[in-house]
C-alpha cells in the first residue's frame, strides 16, 4: 500500500533536464523505461526543438518520489500542446500513489482549459491508466499492439519458443548463407543503418525520419544506442537495427532492409543476435516495440516473437474532433510520396517530423 500525502499538497513543474533529482527517480522507479532518461529527452530537444516538463506532487525542496513527464511541441501546422513523449512507444507515468497521479491528472484537465494548448496526451505503458483517465475526461485517442520476449528462461528456451518456421529457420538459414553481422555506433553504420531506413520508408511510401534524430540519440544515450548491420558475402549492407539499453530492457526501435535481399533472412538474425547480447549482460526483457493494429504485416513479424502481446492505449484531454478527412489525405500523402527521390524524401522527413511529435 502506498504511501500518500496530504491531497490538499501542490503540484509542480520541473525541468527533468536541468532538475539533479530527476535521474535518481529514473534510475529507483520501477516503471521508468529509456524514454524516462535526459538523453531521450535531450535527443529530442536537440532535434526538433521539443522543451521537457514534467508534473510532480514532490515539493521542490525536497525527494523526488513521482512525476509525469511531457514534452511541449509548439507548431504552426498540426498545433501546441504537450505529449508523454514524443516518438516514444510508451511513457509510464512515474507513480506509486494512485491518488497522487490522480491529482495531477486534475490538475492537467484544469490547466489545458485555461491554457492554449490544443491537449494534453499520455502514453502509459500500464492499462491501469484507464480508470483515472476516464475518471478525468481524457479519451483514448489510439490503440497499438506491444510486443515483448521474456528473457528470464535460458537462451534454449526463448530460442525454442519462437516461431519455427517465421525465425527459427530463417536465423539458422541466414547464417549457412554467409550473413555477417556489426555492431557498435560508428557513423560508417550510422550511414549504412540510415540508407537503409530510407529504403524501407520508401517501401511503405513515408518519409524517413530525419537523419540528425539518429546521430542524436547515439550521442545523448551513449552506449545505450547500439547499432547492428548486416551484409550479404559480398560486403553489402542487407538489413540494420538500432537497438536502446535501459536497466534489464533493450527495446527494438528502429530498422531497415534492403528487399532485395529478404530471402537471407537477415532481419532475425539481428534480432536474434540482439536477444543473445542482452541476454548475456542480463537483461530480462527484449521489448519489440509498437505496432499499429491496422499495420498486419508488422503485427503477423512480430507475433512471430511473442504470440501474446499486450495493449498500448494512448490517452488525451480534451477529446479530438472527429473527422473523416483523415483517410483520403493519408491515401493521397502516400500516393505523392511515391514518386519522390530519395533526397526529396529525406527533405520532407527533416520538414515534417517536429510537427508530428
Amino acid at each position: 500500500m502506498c504511501a500518500c500525502r496530504d491531497m490538499n499538497s501542490t503540484v509542480y513543474k520541473l525541468d527533468p533536464l536541468q532538475d539533479p533529482r530527476w535521474s535518481a527517480l529514473v534510475e529507483t522507479h520501477p516503471r521508468a523505461s529509456i524514454f524516462h532518461t535526459k538523453g531521450w529527452m535531450e535527443a529530442l530537444r536537440r532535434t526538433y526543438d521539443y522543451s521537457p516538463v514534467a508534473y510532480t506532487t514532490s515539493s521542490p525542496t525536497g525527494t523526488l518520489s513521482n512525476a509525469l513527464v511531457f514534452a511541449r511541441v509548439r507548431s504552426w501546422i498540426t498545433g501546441r500542446r504537450i505529449v508523454s513523449l514524443p516518438f516514444s512507444d510508451h511513457c509510464e507515468p512515474l507513480f506509486e500513489c494512485p491518488e497522487e497521479l490522480n491529482f495531477v491528472l486534475e490538475y492537467l484537465q484544469s490547466e489545458m482549459d485555461h491554457r492554449e494548448w490544443k491537449y494534453v496526451e499520455v502514453r502509459p505503458r500500464n492499462g491501469s491508466l484507464a480508470t483515472s483517465a476516464k475518471r478525468f475526461g481524457f479519451y483514448s485517442v489510439a490503440s497499438y499492439y506491444l510486443h515483448r520476449v521474456d528473457l528470464c528462461p535460458s537462451l534454449e528456451s526463448v530460442f525454442r519458443l519462437l516461431d519455427k518456421n517465421s525465425v527459427q529457420r530463417r536465423v539458422l538459414h541466414a547464417g549457412r548463407a554467409g550473413v555477417t553481422e556489426k555492431c557498435g555506433r560508428s557513423k560508417t553504420l550510422l550511414d549504412e543503418f540510415y540508407n537503409l531506413v530510407v529504403l524501407t520508408r520508401r517501401r511503405h511510401h513515408l518519409p524517413p525520419q530525419p537523419y540528425i534524430w539518429f546521430q542524436n540519440v547515439l550521442d545523448c544515450l551513449g552506449d545505450a544506442a547500439v547499432i547492428r548491420t548486416a551484409y550479404a558475402k559480398d560486403g553489402t549492407p542487407i538489413a540494420s537495427i538500432l537497438t536502446l539499453r535501459f536497466r534489464n530492457s533493450v527495446v527494438y526501435k528502429y530498422g531497415g532492409s534492403d528487399a532485395r535481399f529478404k530471402s537471407l533472412g537477415a532481419t532475425p538474425l539481428l534480432l536474434w543476435r540482439a536477444i543473445e547480447d542482452a541476454k548475456a549482460n542480463g537483461a530480462t526483457e527484449f521489448d519489440l516495440g509498437r505496432s499499429d493494429e491496422q499495420d498486419q504485416k508488422l503485427v503477423n513479424f512480430k507475433n512471430h516473437w511473442d504470440k501474446d502481446p499486450s495493449r498500448l492505449l494512448y490517452w488525451r484531454y480534451p477529446a479530438p474532433q472527429l473527422s473523416n478527412n483523415g483517410d483520403w489525405q493519408l491515401r493521397f500523402a502516400k500516393l505523392l510520396l511515391a514518386g519522390m527521390p530519395d533526397s526529396v524524401l529525406a527533405a520532407m522527413g527533416r520538414l515534417l517530423y517536429k510537427h508530428i511529435g
